[in-house]
């Protein structure tokens, strides 16, 4: 059985085959959950899973400003990478391969993700092949942090930056190649190529950036009201981590 990516797993219920025995359990996302795979970005194109209501609607009550300049931007300025936030005593990002991939090996134990197939990716629709050194697989920050800093994020305090660094709702085992294009684009400057998943994505950013009370351009809420009014059912995902890290984590 296919694992479902994202937010299509927050509140998605897998009902037992006859031919199967046993069942998954029900899997919830919240603000408060413990785990970092607890919820995720996206929900299934057209209008998936999750319990914040209408996309379209939640995009329409975004707050629009400028952008504002990227001066003092530094990845630092959101902590240490793959922080482990939700101390599972995981990263980050192994918690994001352990749930976006397929027939998943460790190199030892439960953690460390050694190899797994990222089957039919959410931005290029191919499947992709995860090899831990070689790998052609990224996690994405759907709403990129540099983003993320121009629209409010330059104006918080550490532990809500290394939150949302670390926010599963905001990250996405993606192909590399096709990342790699988007760089801190919003949804005004990039869209996934598989315009199959557009509604999903679009989705995602304005779940993170209404959890996250960060701003859009009016350029930019335009494109994302112009991509859900072709899926008006399409649900907010919801889930994820608190929006404030541990007091143990600490950023430049």
């Amino acid at each position: 059985m296919k694992r479902l990516r994202g937010g299509a797993a927050v509140a998605a219920v897998l009902m037992c085959a006859v031919t199967v025995a046993g069942c998954k359990e029900q899997v919830t996302g919240s603000d408060s959950g413990s785990g970092a795979a607890s919820g995720g970005a996206g929900a299934t194109a057209g209008g998936g899973a999750g319990s914040g209501g209408a996309a379209l609607a939640a995009a329409e009550a975004l707050t629009v400003k400028g952008r504002a300049p990227k001066t003092g931007y530094d990845r630092e300025k959101f902590g240490s990478a793959w922080a482990d936030t939700d101390s599972n005593s995981c990263d980050t990002r192994d918690d994001i391969l352990k749930r976006d991939l397929e027939e998943v090996k460790f190199t030892s134990g439960a953690c460390k993700v050694s190899y797994g197939v990222l089957e039919s990716d959410p931005y290029s629709g191919k499947d992709v092949t995860y090899r831990r050194g070689s790998s052609k697989v990224d996690i994405d920050h759907v709403v990129a942090l540099s983003d993320a800093w121009q629209k409010g994020a330059k104006y918080w305090d550490a532990g809500k930056r290394i939150a949302l660094a670390n926010d599963p709702l905001n990250l996405l085992a993606v192909d590399a190649s096709t990342n790699r294009s988007k760089g801190d684009g919003d949804t005004a400057t990039w869209l996934p190529p598989n315009k199959a998943y557009r509604c999903t994505y679009v989705a995602a950013q304005v779940a993170v950036k209404k959890k996250y009370e960060l701003w859009v351009t009016a350029a930019e809420k335009s494109a994302m009201e112009k991509v859900l009014e072709t899926c008006p059912a399409q649900k907010l995902p919801t889930g994820g981590n608190p929006t404030k890290a541990p007091e143990r984590f600490h950023a430049d």
